[in-house]
């Protein structure tokens, strides 16, 4: 991918696996400065991104890892906000702790990431947000309530950020992202899978790489705001 012209401070929460290393690397490909937050392991030290330990359920580690971005890249105008977890039961046997911590990190983490970003892209008068969802958020999944409930709150989110920032050069997007190659994905059973592939006219589950496409495109995109972009071989068609 070639370099562009004007070099992007960009900050990837969970950059260091699965989708949000792949959006990484794509960003750094494009001779971006990438700084991507991680909560267990640490993205490979080859990648030359400068990771930052984050909970993006604590508001001054959050807060830390900006800082410490902005230090080292300028100020941040490229968000992704991709750090999420998942805790899969049925309702009946869900305990409040199994919901909360979910909308903690996936909901309410974005918040986080986002009231951060939105205070120095309103100095720049220039940003770009980026919501990873999931396609759960718009058709649902059995044994997810908690899961699609905080993804679909990206949408909602999103929609309203982009109200407030009206005419300023800040968008809010976001991208759903159906069955892809990850963690989660080699989790399933292959009944689960199989059933899954059925329902997808690609007849395949999405690579990282092509989540990341959809990402790179928001991310330049200036009249493109509130929208939602399915990554799902086609599987959430008439939703």
């Amino acid at each position: 991918m070639p370099a562009q012209a004007t070099t992007r401070s960009v900050f990837v929460t969970g950059g260091n696996r699965g989708i949000g290393l792949a959006i990484a690397r794509r960003f750094a490909a494009a001779g971006d400065r990438v700084a991507v937050t991680y909560r267990g392991a640490e993205p490979p030290a080859s990648e030359g991104f400068l990771a930052v330990r984050c909970d993006v359920t604590d508001s001054q580690q959050v807060d830390r890892a900006f800082t410490e971005a902005e230090a080292a890249h300028g100020p941040v105008t490229v968000l992704v906000a991709g750090a999420g977890v998942a805790n899969d039961r049925l309702l009946v046997r869900m305990s409040d702790a199994d919901f909360t911590s979910v909308i903690d990190t996936n909901l309410t983490g974005a918040f986080r990431a986002a009231r951060r970003a939105v205070r120095g892209m309103l100095r720049e008068g220039h940003g770009r947000i980026v919501l990873v969802s999931s396609t759960a958020a718009l058709h649902g999944a059995p044994g997810q309530t908690n899961y699609a409930a905080a993804k679909a709150g990206l949408v909602g989110f999103a929609r309203s950020l982009t109200h407030e920032l009206g005419p300023r050069d800040i968008t809010c997007n976001v991208v759903a992202p159906g069955l892809t190659e990850s963690d989660m994905s080699r989790a399933l059973t292959d009944r689960q899978r199989e059933d899954l592939l059925r329902r997808t006219p690609a007849g395949r589950l999405a690579r990282p790489e092509e989540v990341a496409d959809a990402v790179a495109f928001l991310a330049g995109a200036g009249y493109v705001r509130g929208a939602v972009v399915p990554v799902d071989g086609g599987a959430g068609l008439g939703h």
